[in-house]
């Protein structure tokens, strides 16, 4: 396994000489390059056995959302909480993909295609929601966006995690639908094409010429949806790649594998150092941005209708989930016992480490 940061380490100053780096690819660099080394602050764990008494300096990770070593708690939370607003329901996974032909435009204006790709998805699903003679109702949805592709390259589409139900706010009922498919996926391409288009329109951006007529929308059925937010969650906060899949760095290239859609097995890709940085930073969102956005019943506001949904319709949620109380802990290596931390954001060090713990 290579360390990202030895490669950060070794090809940054190519990769500034040559690409036009953002702000945010830079704070990125800076953060995944310091990430718990022995120069980034220090906290101080002390072990909780009155008979040891130990303390040890901790290194602080930097808690980038794109470093691969950081924020593993908070994906497990992530996953836990979409877990626990499940609903009786037949899920399905939807993935709304922008064309390669808007891309460039994409990566110019993401802040604002991201936008556009998140308001016309909402508005595109409620109302089929609404008009589908089975649901005739609201809708309620998880969207989470993506930008690489399984090679790195950019590659923006927003995935979906929609229970095949719907409220009638009107008359109360809790409509459910079943099904190989919740929705037409080429009713639904052509109208995420209509709608994305004019926005960009509207926006007064100008359309690629070769802008392809034929848009492509997956939907399928996931059973429950607990696989799916799973795999979702476990790619949310952890960057585009993961440093085990880094398999060597050598004479300037950079070789890394990844799981070929079509075959299902691991192929590998040989870059210089400084394209690798650049593949990577291409998915370092705009500052700010939320990737991940829910709607309809599924809303961070709307606990309460979630609660008592699930208990009208007698269903616990709960009974399938491991729950995550809160963060590992240190153990002390002396005695085993756990350690409390005690102070943070030490810059330097007065003492040497007994230890350090990652």
């Amino acid at each position: 396994m290579i360390l990202l940061s030895s490669i950060i380490n070794e090809f940054a100053e190519k990769f500034f000489c040559k690409y036009n780096a953002l702000p945010s690819h830079k704070k990125a660099l800076h953060a995944m390059k310091e990430c718990r080394k022995y120069h980034s602050p220090y906290m101080i764990a002390q072990c909780t056995n009155e008979q040891c008494l130990q303390n040890s300096y901790i290194p602080h990770s930097c808690g980038h959302r794109n470093c691969p070593h950081c924020q593993s708690h908070e994906s497990q939370q992530w996953i836990e909480n979409q877990l626990n607003k499940q609903l009786p329901a037949q899920y399905y996974l939807l993935t709304f993909t922008l064309p390669e032909q808007l891309r460039d435009l994409a990566w110019i204006n993401q802040r604002l295609i991201f936008v556009i790709l998140f308001a016309v998805i909402q508005e595109l699903l409620q109302t089929f929601t609404k008009n589908d003679k089975k649901l005739q109702g609201a809708a309620g949805f998880t969207t989470v966006l993506h930008t690489h592709s399984r090679r790195l390259d950019f590659h923006p589409h927003i995935h979906v995690v929609m229970p095949g139900a719907g409220i009638n706010k009107k008359n109360k009922k809790w409509r459910v639908k079943s099904g190989k498919y919740l929705f037409n996926h080429k009713a639904l391409a052509k109208v995420f094409r209509a709608k994305i288009l004019k926005a960009i329109v509207d926006h007064k951006l100008q359309i690629p010429k070769n802008c392809p007529n034929k848009w492509v929308v997956d939907c399928k059925n996931v059973g429950k949806g607990d696989k799916a937010l799973i795999y979702l969650g476990r790619y949310l906060y952890k960057g585009a790649i993961q440093e085990k899949d880094i398999l060597k760095s050598e004479n300037g290239m950079v070789t890394f594998r990844y799981i070929n859609s079509k075959t299902k097995r691991y192929q590998a890709r040989t870059v210089t150092g400084e394209y690798f940085l650049w593949l990577i930073m291409q998915h370092v969102l705009p500052k700010g941005f939320r990737r991940v956005r829910s709607y309809g019943f599924l809303h961070p506001c709307s606990k309460q209708l979630i609660k008592l949904l699930q208990y009208l319709l007698k269903f616990n949620p709960s009974k399938m989930l491991k729950t995550i109380t809160s963060r590992p802990g240190f153990i002390c290596q002396c005695c085993g016992a756990e350690m409390k931390i005690i102070a943070t954001r030490i810059k330097q060090a007065t003492l040497q480490p007994a230890f350090i713990a990652t």
